[in-house]
């Protein structure tokens, strides 16, 4: 039996694709599913003992409302792995290498910043001011009740015999670094990928790509639909 000169290489396992990590808004998900299911009750309803253009105004508010409430509350999301940062905005997609972001920034609400100059808002990690601040104050609660078991410690001498807290002593617990709201967390975790990939693409990065943004027709179609349907009933009479 004879053997081939050149044996074929072995087929190479396929290259995994990147792990998306996936950002959504759970109060504008639940809120939005509250919102469906209150339309969906009023409008089928309507449709079907609605008399003479009740039906019709009822449906082309449907078709025009569904997608505006889908696209505010439950379509937003970032998907952030080592690569790019792609934000799904309710009308836009926007695709955003990291090679192109300049900054992450927060403020009234947390924005992409790109080379380019331009500002993409990131609908799904909205800024909440009272978590801030709710989050400011425990942390201060703790610190406080932190200090005062350690001073209380001092001056009531609660200390064992072999210098350990005594039995009955309560030892506060103290978070390890400032307290955080649950947006910017999600912002620290998305510029740490940043920084990560600039430290590995180091001072030249290669092929950094460009900024991609793709309008959802998806959901401007229906919606439009709807309006120029509502308009016209409104207009007939």
């Amino acid at each position: 039996m004879t053997t081939p000169d050149h044996e074929s290489p072995a087929p190479q396992p396929p290259v995994p694709a990147l792990n998306d990590r996936i950002y959504r808004s759970p109060a504008g998900m639940a809120g939005g599913v509250l919102l469906l299911a209150l339309m969906g009750w009023l409008g089928i309803d309507a449709l079907v003992v609605g008399e003479g253009r009740v039906p019709w105004l009822a449906l082309a508010s449907l078709i025009l409302g569904v997608p505006l409430v889908v696209a505010f509350t439950l379509r937003p999301a970032v998907y952030a792995n080592e690569e790019r940062l792609r934000v799904r905005n309710p009308f836009r997609v926007v695709v955003l290498p990291w090679g192109r972001v300049v900054s992450l920034r927060s403020g009234y609400s947390n924005e992409a910043v790109t080379a380019d100059g331009d500002k993409y808002q990131l609908w799904a990690v909205p800024v909440s001011l009272r978590a801030r601040k709710r989050a400011s104050r425990k942390e201060a609660r703790m610190q406080a009740e932190a200090a005062a078991g350690r001073e209380g410690r001092r001056t009531r001498g609660s200390r064992g015999a072999f210098g350990g807290p005594s039995r009955g002593a309560v030892v506060p617990q103290v978070p390890e670094g400032p307290l955080r709201a649950e947006t910017d967390k999600v912002m620290d975790e998305l510029r740490h990928l940043h920084e990560a990939h600039e430290e590995a693409a180091g001072p030249a990065p290669q092929g950094p790509g460009e900024v991609t943004v793709r309008w959802a027709w998806e959901i401007l179609g229906p919606a439009i639909a709807g309006a120029v349907l509502l308009v016209i009933l409104v207009a007939v009479g």
